[in-house]
């Protein structure tokens, strides 16, 4: 198989190169084990949420964070790349109705009542910015396992810090108007797509509403047409509605991908799920052929360009040897964070391990180091949580590096191209 560019890697950072790399006229190939993590995210874009305090302007905040964080990925976009790939995805996802700044985070409500910042967001989490305090409604389903509204709302009510003001929070059950085989997540939002359902639910939510500015909702108000799902309830309740995402599967995640699938359809790009690649071949400086698996079979793919985009060690993209060393399993690139001997892991679970900040460096385009300090191949990128020094659940920015840097590596590819051609 012939590529001019073969990404591996179907999450946000390797959808963003492959779009971009479509767009910028390339015949692009992506191919992917699974959908990544797009449906276990919550399908907002964190950028830069803490550093390490709160941070009330991820823009403002990122040259002083880059200071005290040399290696961190946001390094290769900078600050004018991120604004500019944001601007890209604003445009790319128009479908879904991203609003947002870089120029300051909204906090929002957790499936926990927590308070969570974050810098763009969909349509239907519009009105989920309590920044400003304020009063709300916390709708939840009866029977609905997977969304407790008192809970969400007794613990809003308790919230500190982001808030200018106050939270006022009450919490109410609706019946459920069809079976009880319905109240799981992708089946309610099937349900919901229905009009009489909705008719029913906004009817007994009107009673309830009184003082409250805004209705809060588990995040399953449609899939495929969760935009006219919202614009109803909206439209009935005469306030306006926001979704609160809770546990995996994610509607607004599956949302993103399903766009952003479209987007590379559109843009003239393959997608190949259920493929592996296993290893690679170079010669001299490049990459000369990738070997993925198909089904039964191996496939040899030749490209002009690579990109790796395939996650950090959660995912795969990093694996640990029976040896206890660390290596990436399809270039067999380097990794780099941990010191000579140092343990990969602390010994409290839920606290921040060595291991969590290990990765790929680059150089200034993108292109990961190998063993002798210089790319390993002028024609190798690579981008997302496959690189090193970046910590994305403490910051709050998994998706802004993801973003940020698929958009990088794409670009680093076209203007290679368009000053060759000139």
């Amino acid at each position: 198989m012939i590529t001019d560019a073969l990404v591996i890697g179907a999450g946000t950072a390797g959808l963003t190169a492959g779009i971009r790399l479509a767009q910028g006229g390339l015949r692009v190939t992506v191919v992917a084990t699974g959908e990544g993590c797009l449906p276990l995210a919550s399908g907002t874009i964190d950028v830069l949420g803490y550093a390490p305090d709160p941070v009330q302007s991820p823009l403002d905040a990122l040259p002083g964070f880059l200071d005290a964080n040399p290696e961190h990925p946001y390094r290769l976009a900078g600050g004018a790349g991120l604004e500019q790939s944001v601007a890209w995805l604003l445009q790319v996802a128009a479908p879904l109705g991203y609003e947002g700044e870089l120029t300051r985070n909204r906090w929002l409500p957790t499936v926990l009542g927590g308070l969570r910042p974050t810098a763009l967001l969909p349509r239907g989490m519009a009105a989920a910015d309590l920044s400003g305090g304020g009063e709300v409604l916390i709708a939840g389903i009866r029977g609905f396992r997977d969304f407790h509204p008192a809970l969400v709302a007794e613990n809003l009510c308790q919230a500190a810090g982001a808030p200018a003001r106050a939270i006022l929070a009450r919490a109410t059950e609706l019946d459920w108007p069809g079976s009880s085989g319905d109240l799981v997540p992708f089946r309610l939002a099937r349900r919901l797509e229905d009009v009489e359902i909705r008719r029913s639910l906004a009817a007994q939510l009107r009673t309830k509403i009184g003082s409250a500015a805004a209705v809060g909702m588990p995040a399953v108000l449609g899939r495929e047409r969760a935009a006219d799902v919202h614009a109803d309830l909206e439209r009935q309740l005469g306030v306006p509605v926001f979704e609160i995402p809770g546990l995996p599967p994610s509607l607004p995640g599956l949302r993103l991908l399903d766009c952003l699938r479209r987007a590379l359809r559109g843009a003239g790009g393959r997608l190949l799920l259920g493929s592996s690649a296993i290893s690679a071949a170079r010669e001299h400086d490049a990459v000369t052929s990738v070997t993925v698996t198909q089904a039964r079979r191996t496939v040899e793919v030749s490209a002009g360009f690579y990109v790796l985009a395939a996650g950090g060690f959660v995912t795969g993209g990093i694996v640990r040897e029976p040896d206890g060393q660390l290596r990436e399993p399809v270039f067999g690139l380097p990794v780099h964070g941990l010191a000579p001997g140092q343990e990969p892991f602390g010994d409290e679970y839920l606290a921040e391990h060595p291991l969590d900040r290990v990765g790929l460096s680059t150089d200034a385009e993108g292109r990961p180091l190998g063993a002798t300090g210089g790319p390993h191949a002028v024609n190798l990128y690579a981008a997302g949580a496959v690189l090193a020094g970046a910590l994305p659940w403490r910051e709050k920015s998994g998706e802004g590096v993801s973003l940020a840097t698929g958009w990088h590596a794409a670009e680093a590819i076209l203007s290679g191209r368009r000053e060759d051609a000139a």
